[in-house]
């Protein structure tokens, strides 16, 4: 990976991943390491939370397009070594909540995803992407599952 070319993008925004995409692979046991090792680093690099998510959702079969976009990741993080949390101060210390759901992106089981992030001040605190543990049946019940999660977090 030391020479791989970087990319902008932890996922390509087209991807539609699916469980039934790709050739199984052989051996998921590097795959399974990666995507681990991703999650290590979602606690410090917030801007791949929703492409490791996405890749950690198919950690039991794991397949050749899988593997790509578990890749992708890695190229990105090679061009972004430099990103990190700033923490600074701040005149004012308010407490600000950004929510967002995708209503049905997943097209194996039609659960959407959960992404929110908290600020105290300028400084993220908190951040988070999961599937919801729900099937919605509209974008807006999407979103207030995503809002009543962030809620919860904040509080």
């Amino acid at each position: 990976m030391s020479n791989a070319k970087s990319v902008h993008t932890p996922m390509v925004s087209s991807s539609m991943l699916s469980k039934n995409e790709g050739e199984p692979l052989a051996d998921p046991t590097e795959y399974r390491s990666l995507a681990g090792a991703l999650q290590n680093i979602v606690l410090t690099q917030p801007d791949i939370a929703y492409a490791v998510n996405r890749v950690c959702q198919f950690m039991h079969a794991p397949t050749t397009s899988h593997m790509v976009a578990l890749k992708r990741i890695l190229r990105y993080l090679c061009g972004t070594l430099s990103y990190g949390l700033i923490f600074c101060r701040s005149d004012r210390l308010s407490l600000v909540g950004y929510a967002d759901a995708n209503w049905g992106l997943n097209f194996d089981d039609r659960r959407s995803t959960t992404g929110y992030c908290v600020y105290f001040g300028h400084t993220p605190i908190s951040w988070c992407s999961k599937k919801q543990s729900v099937v919605s049946r509209s974008t807006t019940e999407a979103e207030y599952y995503s809002l009543a999660v962030a809620t919860s977090d904040i509080t």
